[in-house]
């Protein structure tokens, strides 16, 4: 009886040695496959890092041509807002109205003895002039 016990607690000794080592495997591989997926986000990372810059680096670039454009824009252009020509002007200037005080009461009453075309030319003008809204 004895000896059946030292041949049983044996073979458990075993079972449990193989299990122990089979436990040891399924922990080799999945260290294993921490690294690489590690190691795949690394890659990722470095990718998306790359792509980033790159779009950095172009918008970067675009920013200055539109500095660079920005800086060479016509003369005509003043405060934001397009200059009139200077037959408008004078045209406003006849019938009472500055450019600089305009007002949407004070250009229909300075309009209203000009025919509906001229009319609508003048408002026309001052809206790509940028001072009629």
């Amino acid at each position: 009886m004895e000896m059946e016990m030292k041949d049983e607690l044996g073979a458990f000794v075993q079972r449990l040695a193989a299990a122990a080592g089979q436990l040891e495997q399924a922990v080799e591989r999945l260290a294993e496959r921490q690294r690489d997926a590690e190691a795949s986000i690394g890659r990722i990372s470095a990718t998306v890092d790359a792509d980033l810059e790159e779009r950095l680096a172009a918008a970067e670039t675009q920013i200055a041509e539109l500095k660079a454009a920005a800086t060479s824009v016509p003369n005509t252009v003043t405060n934001g807002r397009k200059t009139l020509p200077v037959g408008m002007t004078t045209l406003l200037a006849k019938q009472g109205v500055t450019v600089d005080s305009m007002e949407a009461g004070a250009l229909d009453a300075a309009l209203v003895s000009l025919s509906m075309e001229q009319r609508f030319a003048v408002k026309a003008q001052l809206m790509r002039a940028g001072l009629l809204g």
